[in-house]
């Protein structure tokens, strides 16, 4: 069934469009339409449906409005302004002229409830349309500023609400009022409600030269109850997994920017979302906007988004080390995804400046850097920290070049071996992601993640300018950003409408052979490693004489 090119005939048309421009925006809605992003439209329930004024076009509105976001700014007022004045958004819109507040209720009504459908349905007809095979996919994150007041914002009250619960006990077993209250941590306000009426009847029953000091204490409780209902509020409103919100945006997080237009680079707090996006051919096939200030625990909701759009998984993920964890490798491995993953120490590794002490082998067992064999041992008196970890012991540190790096944290130094805690399986996976990143597959996914992924957020905010979000809570904010992104999408299509995309990217020669870490050298490990103990006790030093000085003038 057609809903987009459907189109009104008019006798006389105030003014008519350019044929070649017109033959791209019919060749727009036609896609529109094969990819059955209307169905989603149709189905959708309307608001009003008896009385008022008759609703616009709901195919037009929303052909405008991905168009707008294309190749416009994307903001509801300029869409507006250019339903009158543009002859591509006049003809889109066919000669209506819908004000912001219309596209506004129209964005809100159709767009937030079905925007996962909607991306979905888009993202793959693009790729279809594109003839893109979903290999090799790259995934990055970024964080963009909330429209939020930057300066109101509330950190979650736990260690106050700690202190808060340790007074109301200390106050109630004063008064024997403290049965059925635990003996640590924090209480509901339920449980301090019950007690408060307690304690009122307490204080009616005491003697009169009691009673002043009861009624103080009472009043004092009364106040205690008020303060624990406004920390539970707010941790309620933060959640499990963040510790800010703010009040202008309760679903924003206060985090460090790249940008800092204040004050520099990662100095202020601001209000924000992490959005992650996963590119496969320069085509954003999904995306992934939440709360975390971390890149770490957004992989594997990214990529099951990506399942969802696209209805499969992609055969390997590159990513950078921000998402090297035990939880995200076990994943990739379960799913059986290609692990192109970089993990913490990969920098370190590969430019030897600071390496992996150890690497485990084949046979079970570990090699340092000097080359000595490590076995697993049970220790007496010691447990792993990581109850997936276990022991291994190397000897020979005496006569071992790296000791001094391999000991840096070590209180006891001079002991002629060294204790490992290994987990067993995170080495493998990392071990496995370092054989592959440094392939020749693995140095052209390298390329090609930096012009891809990292490049449509260069996109986004430096040719379309978006460097904020518009709209406020997270479903709003989630839509809005699966619009820009589809607005991106639509602005390749229509360049491989005119045959100027790009799909192909750097392949690796069949000459390439594969990379190598560089040696770490011994000496210069050593050497950073004391510049770096004599300058913390030079700072330890200035401390020392400040307070003593402190002191002194006091």
């Amino acid at each position: 069934m057609k809903y987009f090119t459907i189109r009104k005939q008019f006798l006389f048309p105030s003014f008519t469009i350019d044929a070649e421009e017109q033959k791209k925006l019919d060749r727009y809605l036609q896609f529109l339409d094969d990819s059955n992003v209307g169905r989603i439209l149709f189905f959708t329930k309307q608001r009003n449906l008896y009385g008022g004024r008759p609703s616009y076009n709901r195919y037009d509105m929303f052909a405008t409005m991905l168009y707008g976001f294309a190749f416009g700014s994307g903001t509801l007022r300029d869409l507006e302004t250019y339903c009158k004045y543009d002859l591509r958004y006049i003809y889109l819109m066919q000669y209506e002229t819908p004000s912001y507040v219309a596209f506004c209720d129209f964005f809100n009504t159709y767009i937030v409830p079905n925007s996962e459908k909607i991306f979905a349905a888009i993202s793959s007809a693009v790729i279809k349309t594109c003839n893109i095979e979903l290999n090799d996919a790259f995934i990055d994150g970024t964080k963009i500023e909330a429209n939020a007041n930057k300066y109101k914002f509330v950190w979650k009250p736990t260690t106050f609400h700690i202190r808060l619960c340790d007074k109301i006990r200390n106050l109630l077993v004063m008064n024997d009022l403290g049965r059925g209250i635990p003996n640590t941590d924090i209480f509901s306000s339920k449980i301090i409600a019950s007690k408060v009426t307690e304690f009122s009847e307490l204080s009616k029953k005491c003697d009169p030269a009691q009673k002043k000091a009861l009624e103080k204490q009472y009043s004092q409780l009364v106040s205690y109850l008020e303060k624990a209902i406004e920390y539970e509020e707010k941790e309620a409103i933060c959640g499990d997994n963040r510790n800010s919100y703010y009040k202008t945006d309760h679903d924003a997080t206060a985090m460090t920017l790249k940008t800092d237009y204040y004050s520099g680079l990662g100095s202020n707090m601001h209000a924000a979302y992490n959005v992650q996006s996963v590119v496969v051919s320069g085509i954003v096939c999904a995306y992934y906007v939440s709360q975390s200030r971390a890149d770490i625990n957004d992989f594997i909701p990214t990529i099951e988004m990506f399942y969802r759009c696209q209805g499969c998984y992609p055969k390997n993920i590159c990513a950078d080390s921000g998402y090297g964890s035990l939880k995200n490798y076990s994943y990739l491995h379960e799913k059986n995804i290609g692990n192109y993953v970089k993990h913490q120490s990969w920098e370190g590794n590969v430019t030897g400046k600071n390496p992996d002490r150890y690497r485990l082998e084949e046979n079970g067992t570990i090699t340092c850097l000097a080359g000595n064999t490590g076995v697993e041992v049970q220790l007496r008196n010691r447990h792993p920290k990581n109850s997936q970890s276990v022991f291994f012991k190397i000897e020979g540190c005496y006569s071992c070049p790296f000791n001094v790096y391999c000991k840096r944290w070590q209180k006891i130094k001079d002991e002629d071996y060294k204790i490992f805690e290994v987990n067993k399986e995170l080495c493998t996976y990392k071990q496995e992601a370092e054989e592959n990143l440094l392939s020749p597959k693995g140095i052209e996914i390298r390329v090609n993640r930096s012009a891809q992924v990292e490049g449509s957020f260069g996109n986004l905010k430096q040719n379309m300018h978006y460097s904020r979000f518009r709209r406020r809570s997270l479903k709003k904010v989630s839509a809005e950003f699966m619009f820009t992104f589809l607005g991106y999408d639509i602005r390749k299509l229509f360049r491989y409408f005119e045959g100027k995309l790009k799909i192909s990217y750097w392949k690796a020669p069949d000459n390439l052979t594969a990379e190598k870490f560089k040696k770490p050298s011994a000496k210069r490990l050593a050497n950073k490693v004391r510049k770096k103990q004599a300058k913390n006790k030079n700072q330890e030093a200035k401390k020392y004489k400040y307070k003593k000085t402190a002191k002194a003038s006091d």
